[in-house]
């Protein structure tokens, strides 16, 4: 059983353990957790290939006129609310419409793809933001592959691109606190002080807004 009823969504600079802190913030409160999950998931609701969303995750949009004249691959009964617009729009309507369906089956820890700007107008939903120091970050770039003297490299490329996106299609700015109600440093708490932190507000939260 649940020990939430929120939906938490974490945006996240790279190299600040999302997904690490996300994982173990599910496993704390015994709900659902998406991250690339959120791809599959998308992809099964609206019958687009699964392998666009992954192309196309959290990455600033092509060319208007490249989506335009790019097909779309799909299988199963495409939907065809999705067909007339383009390739890139299409995508993100989908997981938009994807999010709203998993958190309006109940709670669930759900990581970037603009999950607080989808949700702006839930009652039980906690945005959170993760940061850290560059050198945090890139260390972890590192752990992760990226050649040490081009971690700080790939650190600012993926922060680009995760603004990009989430300024293409949100009307708030990526990283704005006022996005959020809770912003944490993983850098100086750690990965489980952030899991403590987030699980500390949601139940003062959950007090406030006495149950659902």
């Amino acid at each position: 059983m649940a020990k939430t009823n929120m939906v938490i969504t974490i945006g996240r600079q790279y190299g600040s353990g999302g997904r690490e802190v996300g994982r173990r913030l599910a496993q704390r409160l015994e709900i659902p957790y998406y991250d690339k999950e959120l791809l599959a998931e998308a992809s099964k609701d609206s019958g687009i290939c699964e392998e666009l969303f992954e192309n196309h995750d959290e990455k600033p949009t092509r060319s208007f006129l490249y989506s335009l004249v790019t097909g779309v691959q799909t299988h199963g009964n495409p939907s065809t609310m999705y067909m007339d617009m383009p390739l890139n729009h299409r995508i993100f309507l989908a997981q938009f419409d994807t999010i709203r369906r998993i958190a309006g089956q109940g709670p669930c820890v759900v990581v970037g793809r603009c999950a607080d700007y989808v949700l702006r107008d839930e009652k039980y939903v906690i945005n959170v933001f993760l940061k850290a120091d560059m050198e945090h970050r890139k260390a972890r770039a590192i752990e992760r592959g990226a050649e040490p003297m081009r971690a700080e490299e790939v650190v600012k490329r993926h922060d680009k691109e995760r603004a990009a996106y989430y300024n293409y299609y949100a009307t708030t700015n990526w990283g704005d606190v006022n996005n959020y109600d809770i912003c944490l440093d993983t850098g100086k708490i750690g990965y489980d002080g952030a899991v403590e932190m987030i699980c500390e507000y949601v139940k003062r939260r959950e007090a406030m807004l006495g149950g659902k």
